[in-house]
């Protein structure tokens, strides 16, 4: 099968599952990733990603419904809880939604925590205040983009808020989406600049901000590399 990126919007069900399969060694880490809660990871940690923070404290986002997209073991969805928003967070990974369970009930934050792949999880059309993304969309193949997006645009309610977390191009494989293909390997997860984003993501929604990630100390009360780039987008 070859295809442009232009193509991937007219996929129907066979062919997006013919290039899941061409893909698939990509995804066989993140059920046990999680696991090892020792591995030496930058995002391991407690603190919450510094661009959320800032949003939140700058009063950019009130509280309402919050989609934590990718949740892992639940640090931002974690927060969001402590700011008043009701939060349901998702991810695909067994040992991240033990991790993010347990790290809840210990909190005593009320946090709605789901295995589920992001594509197949039910929500409510035009509900969520926020869909916040601090991770998983530089993992998702090309042929599964639009979908993504279309999905998110689905879940916010006008005037809700969309805010991702990304690799820059500094900080993923450099692989363009032909070399995906070609090596049927995202490389630990594709990169993107200002102009891809907004390439991307502004036929479906308003883009107000996309700036690097500010580069926070390892064992500070905030989560930053300077490796990844934030983006915070509105539903018209």
């Amino acid at each position: 099968m070859t295809l442009s990126p232009h193509d991937f919007s007219s996929l129907d069900e066979t062919e997006l599952a013919h290039l899941d399969a061409l893909l698939a060694s990509a995804n066989e880490k993140w059920p046990s990733f999680y696991a090892n809660r020792q591995r030496p990871c930058p995002f391991f940690v407690d603190a919450p990603d510094e661009n959320l923070a800032a949003w939140l404290d700058a009063g950019r986002i009130s509280p309402g419904l919050a989609i934590d997209l990718g949740c892992g073991h639940g640090r931002n969805a974690l927060h969001l809880a402590g700011k008043g928003f009701r939060v349901r967070a998702v991810d695909f990974s067994e040992s991240a939604i033990a991790w993010a369970r347990e790290r809840a009930a210990a909190s005593g934050q009320r946090v709605e925590v789901i295995q589920a792949s992001v594509f197949e999880f039910p929500f409510e059309d035009n509900a969520a205040d926020l869909v916040y993304d601090g991770g998983c969309f530089h993992h998702l193949a090309p042929h599964r983009r639009h979908q993504y997006m279309a999905r998110v645009a689905r879940m916010l309610k006008p005037g809700g808020y969309f805010g991702l977390v990304c690799f820059a191009p500094t900080g993923g494989s450099g692989f363009s989406d032909a070399e995906v293909y070609e090596k049927n390997s995202l490389g630990g997860g594709q990169g993107y600049d200002e102009s891809r984003l907004r390439e991307l993501w502004s036929p479906w929604l308003d883009i107000e901000a996309i700036t690097p990630m500010r580069d926070m100390p390892a064992d500070g009360p905030l989560f930053g590399r300077d490796f990844l780039t934030t983006m915070l987008a509105r539903k018209r």
